[in-house]
């Protein structure tokens, strides 16, 4: 992939874009409220939307004017963000694209396909409206006068994720590192500046001008901007093809990964005619499993609601230290959790991290680590590797992080220190396995 950032003028205003992958199409992505052309795209979850998108187009992403890495300019029309469009499809070389949009970014959206047909081969918009003030959504300018309020006070402390993402809101890492996007993206003023002139915004009228192929996607607990906003829009653009999501969040960094892999599937099919779904790969990764000791005794001992109280600050923590530590969640059952590691010793420190860290809700839990090779497609993790590690968990003592003989070895010289615990038969595993729990980082 080509990563280095390159600029183009439009009019007086210089634009920051980057080019990705070299498919067969083209597809311009048109962000929401905030963008940063670097760091935008070290989130994970975006990173794994690249991977997707570029398996069937070349990616172009830009920061829009007053933003990210572009020009910091206060004044913006529509009419001249449009323009920023076609500099950036210009300056990378392409005649014609697939232009998609989400939130605010569907404005623009609609306004270059409706501007130039000629140069949008298809239009896929995700969770945008056709205006803010205006029904269906029909925010009071009460309202957005006590939203900019919030807005200024708690600039770049990650103050949209609990209007956009309501449940990463207790996401400490999350919303951290939102606050950085917050601050590397635009100042308060110039943020303020934008939403304003987002709230006057009003593209119903060219709706019916709309000739190039539509598709709209919408999560349909969406909080933000709610669920009727989509089916607005595909009343209301003729032959638009309109799919529900599952979920609440309106922010995209929110995604989890299934429904990420729902929204790029209906994508690809939209664009190419066909769905293929995340190509398997095979890695060499480090699976984590985890999970509370005693579980049920605890549960009956404190009650149902009790109970779900604990599983969710248990699940809350642990998702705190696969952000730092830089894993993956795969699965979460019950009182188990599932991640995988691209480095063993990352592993076994957010392994140790979440023990320490569920203390503080009086819990105790076990752990289990092996790094072994396993099949990943798009959401779903398998292979032998993945077994060993869920029999390791099965017989590691009570707050107990054990690890098999290949991660030991992986991690010589890390200063991570280990007490023999012998060999074990794993339970549908074949061979005798010596494993080792973790005495210290």
């Amino acid at each position: 992939m080509q990563n280095d950032v390159g600029y183009t003028r439009s009019g007086d205003v210089h634009i920051a874009y980057r080019v990705f992958g070299d498919g067969p199409r083209d597809l311009v992505l048109i962000p929401g409220t905030l963008s940063h052309a670097e760091l935008f795209w070290e989130f994970p979850i975006n990173q794994y939307l690249l991977k997707r998108l570029t398996s069937f187009a070349r990616v172009i992403v830009f920061d829009k004017r007053g933003q990210g890495l572009s020009d910091r300019v206060a004044e913006q029309t529509l009419e001249e963000r449009v323009g920023d469009v076609r500099a950036v499809m210009d300056a990378a070389g392409s005649s014609r694209a697939t232009i998609f949009g989400w939130s605010e970014g569907g404005s623009m959206s609609l306004m270059f396909s409706a501007t130039y047909p000629e140069r949008t081969s298809a239009l896929v918009l995700c969770g945008s409206f056709a205006s803010t003030k205006a029904e269906p959504w029909a925010v009071s300018p009460e309202q957005w006068t006590r939203f900019l309020q919030r807005v200024e006070s708690d600039w770049g402390k990650g103050v949209l994720v609990p209007f956009n993402a309501p449940s990463r809101r207790d996401d400490a890492a999350f919303v951290q590192w939102f606050g950085r996007l917050e601050r590397a993206s635009a100042s308060p003023g110039a943020i303020l500046a934008l939403m304003r002139a987002n709230y006057d915004i009003d593209v119903r009228n060219i709706l019916p001008t709309i000739q190039a192929p539509t598709l709209i996607l919408h999560r349909i607990g969406d909080k933000t901007v709610p669920v009727e906003s989509g089916r607005y829009l595909a009343q209301h653009i003729h032959g638009a093809r309109y799919v529900e999501l599952p979920g609440d969040d309106h922010l995209l960094q929110a995604f989890d990964q299934p429904t990420m892999d729902l929204l790029i599937d209906e994508i690809q099919e939209f664009t190419t005619g066909a769905r293929t779904g995340p190509e398997p790969d095979r890695v060499l990764v480090t699976v984590m499993f985890t999970d509370i000791v005693s579980s049920t005794e605890r549960a009956a001992a404190v009650g149902d609601r009790r109970w779900r109280e604990l599983l969710d600050g248990y699940v809350g923590l642990a998702r705190q230290q696969l952000e730092r530590f830089r894993g993956r969640e795969i699965d979460v059952a019950g009182d188990g959790l599932f991640a995988i590691f691209d480095g063993p010793a990352r592993a076994i420190r957010c392994a140790c991290a979440i023990r320490d860290a569920v203390r503080q809700l009086g819990l105790e839990v076990r752990a289990g680590l092996h790094t072994g090779e396993c099949e990943i497609a798009g959401p779903k993790v398998s292979g032998i590797a993945v077994h060993t590690g869920a029999r390791i968990a099965a017989v590691a003592r009570p707050q107990e992080v054990l690890a098999s003989g290949t991660v030991r070895d992986l991690v010589a010289g890390s200063g991570i220190g280990f007490d023999d615990r012998g060999s074990h038969v794993l339970k549908g595993v074949p061979g005798d396995w010596r494993l080792f729990a973790v005495a210290s980082i």
